[in-house]
């Protein structure tokens, strides 16, 4: 019991969402004394001005002081940073802004992509792994687009060295409406439900192996619907069932607020931070943003397993022993755990979107669907052949 007060220990569940708690820690400020090397400070977000701040890069020991307030802000603090002139020439931009447009419409004549995340499909113009794909398409655009040291700054600032950097874009169209209030990568792209399987511990750690990022890619003022933010959210133990409960949204919806932006600034902030994209209420403003979501290393496996060919062979052998009374269906789910892949990341998100959920099936949800709807290993087999080629498309 004594353990359990050091707060790691047990589960959340509905019951531990607490509204009053979540409007406490989301009523705090932000002073300046708080964040020296910030050039202002503004709705709580912490401003630093890298034309100002570019040469501390280069000093080992100025990168440290600015990436440890940077983590601190991130961590314990409001959740969320601005780098303004993140990039000091935006042409780097325009012609990535080019590189994306001319996907969108190859993309739009294709019908590709159409799933989305907290928002409907088709509401917005979505580039799933714009990474590989504005590299593919333009190799030299992309080394001068990411060859930015402030971006990789921030990055390192949450993450340390050998981060792992993803992207997509969101263009969000005039009269394009605002997404859900959610937290995101890893738990938050689960049901409440199955957040609510995980002890808390990794809750608390979740939030440590991703951080999530935007690049501005027009000017972007408050009308043309900014990410909408709630400072200090991310302290909110529960969150990740919070976040779907209806007076939390509520709450977010009368609380967040939002900071316009300039081509070429950045925004990084705590994947543990109730945000949402904002509605588009410009006339004329299409707000495009290359969302980056940035993994750290240590999310990876040890070994290189071949888990489909396990999930074929053991189909029949747990047809068997259930039949035969020899195993309960809980010892058939922990064989499965075991055995094939429970997560459905990562995977392509143009060929195996998240229709109809936050996430598209895994392979583990495919073999306890072919276990109770008896299908055969020759079944099994093709459905997660075609899974493969989807993923890997």
């Amino acid at each position: 019991m004594e353990d359990r007060q050091l707060g790691y220990m047990g589960y959340f569940d509905r019951e531990s969402c607490d509204l009053d708690e979540f409007k406490v820690l989301t009523s705090q400020s932000l002073i300046g004394a708080s964040v020296p090397l910030a050039t202002s400070v503004e709705k709580n977000v912490p401003i630093y001005d890298m034309n100002v701040l570019r040469g501390h890069l280069d000093d080992p020991a100025k990168r440290r002081t600015l990436l440890s307030e940077w983590a601190w802000v991130l961590a314990r603090s409001s959740g969320v940073i601005v780098l303004k002139g993140a990039y000091a020439d935006t042409a780097p931009i325009d012609r990535a802004s080019n590189v994306f447009n001319d996907i969108i419409r190859e993309e739009r004549a294709g019908n590709a992509g159409k799933g989305d995340h907290f928002a409907a499909s088709g509401a917005n113009d979505r580039i799933w792994n714009s990474l590989q794909k504005q590299c593919l398409k333009d190799p030299e655009g992309f080394v001068l687009y990411f060859g930015n040291t402030a971006i990789a700054a921030a990055c390192e600032a949450w993450l340390g060295p050998n981060y792992q950097m993803t992207a997509q874009v969101n263009q969000v169209r005039p009269g394009g409406k605002a997404q859900s209030a959610h937290r995101d990568y890893h738990l938050g792209f689960m049901t409440q439900d199955q957040a609510a399987c995980y002890p808390i511990h990794a809750h608390q750690v979740t939030a440590t192996l991703t951080l999530q990022g935007g690049i501005a890619h027009c000017e972007m003022p408050l009308e043309s619907g900014p990410t909408k933010l709630l400072p200090f959210s991310q302290l909110y133990g529960p969150g990740y069932l919070g976040f779907h409960e209806d007076d939390h949204r509520a709450y977010f919806e009368n609380s967040y607020i939002q900071l316009p932006l300039s081509k070429g600034d950045a925004i990084f902030f705590n994947p543990a931070l109730f945000h949402a994209a904002g509605e588009n209420r410009s006339a004329d403003i299409s707000r495009m943003v290359n969302l980056l979501q940035i993994s750290s290393a240590f999310g990876r496996a040890m070994e290189t397993v071949d888990r489909q060919a396990m999930a074929e062979v053991i189909l029949p052998a747990l047809v068997q022993l259930r039949a035969a009374g020899r195993i309960s269906e809980a010892d058939a789910h922990a064989a499965m755990a075991a055995c094939a892949e429970g997560y459905a990341f990562p995977t392509n998100l143009d060929t195996d979107p998240p229709v109809g959920g936050l996430a598209p099936a895994s392979q583990a949800d495919h073999l306890r669907a072919a276990l109770e709807s008896g299908q055969t290993a020759a079944d099994l087999s093709q459905t997660l052949n075609a899974l493969q080629v989807r993923q890997a498309s």
